[in-house]
């Protein structure tokens, strides 16, 4: 009989994306940082970082064969651009001519799309990419001071807040008023910021630090990415997030967006060793970390911003955000509380359909389950799927 342990840990492997396609993500982050430095902006000092669920190791496989995986790029211009002699539009423009000589260079067919903070390459070849690049400046210095205070004022340990500070910065937005003229009111972002914060909660993680550090010493590294950590945390985000998408399949406008599930999901998140444990606590948790007043959901490393600027927005008030977040966080506490009850392979394999879009495969099934006798106790199964009428499932 599986225990409620292995159906967990069986559908996080079932959801975990193969290591090709992070070797993949590496490879584009890579070329197109040595592309950038040795391009027309080489004087910039550009650094091309990963962020977004590839940095924090919760990407999750798609929901729909043929989606392609979304890489979530940082573009920083480090000199010789500032607020003061550039507008956002200069900026968002430097950045794409060159993304666009990097496109027919690599000869990429589809044209570069531009989005209202960065441009999107999409690449077609085995493992579909989408890769979202977003231009940015660093942030000023008494700014990054201002922020590591307010962060201190929210709670988080001074060290921590100031090595944050230090990785923020400003990004373009071409709906703002004043993205065509020079002034100083450009967005804040921190991307690698937030990165390390979630290091920070995965980090509490009973006996994680000696692991990692153990790991990275075999693999002579000085230190293991964090897509390499697979924490209970990182596991959570992963099943929490599929159990959104195959919930919200049909209206994935009103679906909880994934920086709120995850920064509520790190806040609640105790250190628990176990990924089952992590879960509970969480999903018991995750909701009380929501401000009654705004922000609701702050940026733990920059806590005016509201990751849940939306619930409140009266042009969104017809996707019910709000409600739709809690109504999701019920459901998915009631239907992880289930797996309890599912003590058949034919039990598992309807739910995982039913609740992720996907079942379990053969290889993660057999160490809990005597597949043969089943199946000749119970032949051949017909289970509904995400996508497809019906798929003949027999195990075997």
């Amino acid at each position: 009989m599986k225990t409620k342990d292995q159906i967990i840990e069986a559908l996080v492997a079932a959801l975990e994306i193969p290591p090709s396609a992070y070797d993949k993500a590496h490879d584009r982050y890579k070329d197109l940082g040595d592309w950038f430095c040795e391009g027309s902006l080489k004087a910039n000092k550009p650094r091309i970082y990963a962020q977004g669920s590839f940095r924090l190791g919760t990407v999750i496989r798609p929901l729909h064969d043929g989606e392609s995986y979304d890489l979530d790029v940082g573009c920083r211009l480090e000199a010789g651009i500032s607020k003061h002699t550039h507008t956002q539009e200069n900026l968002k423009t430097l950045v794409g001519d060159e993304l666009e000589a990097y496109r027919k260079a690599r000869q990429i067919k589809k044209e570069l799309e531009e989005k209202h903070r960065c441009w999107c390459l999409e690449y077609a070849d085995e493992l579909r990419f989408s890769e979202d690049i977003v231009p940015s400046i660093p942030e000023e210095m008494t700014k990054q001071a201002s922020l590591a205070e307010a962060m201190v004022k929210h709670g988080l340990a001074r060290g921590l807040a100031e090595n944050v500070s230090h990785h923020s910065g400003n990004i373009t937005d071409n709906r703002q008023a004043n993205y065509r003229y020079i002034d100083p009111d450009w967005r804040i972002s921190n991307s690698e910021g937030y990165a390390k914060w979630f290091e920070s909660r995965m980090e509490i993680a009973t006996g994680l630090v000696e692991k990692v550090a153990m790991m990275a010493k075999q693999a002579k590294v000085e230190k293991l990415p964090a897509w390499k950590w697979k924490t209970p945390l990182q596991k959570v985000i992963q099943l929490l997030k599929r159990h959104r998408d195959s919930m919200f399949a049909k209206n994935p406008d009103s679906k909880p967006i994934s920086i709120i599930i995850t920064t509520l999901a790190a806040a609640a998140y105790r250190g628990e060793d176990n990924t089952t444990s992590a879960l509970e606590r969480i999903l018991a948790d995750m909701d009380r970390y929501i401000l009654p007043t705004i922000p609701r959901v702050p940026n733990p490393v920059n806590p005016n911003e509201d990751f849940a600027d939306k619930w409140h927005e009266p042009k969104y008030a017809h996707l019910n955000l709000e409600g739709n977040f809690h109504g999701w966080l019920k459901q998915a506490r009631a239907d992880f509380q289930n797996t309890e009850k599912l003590n058949t392979e034919e039990l598992i394999q309807k739910f995982t359909v039913q609740k992720f879009g996907l079942r379990i495969p053969q290889d993660l099934r057999e160490p809990f389950f005597d597949l043969r006798g089943q199946a000749q106790a119970l032949g051949t199964i017909k289970i509904e799927t995400m996508g497809e009428e019906f798929r003949e499932v027999t195990g075997i």
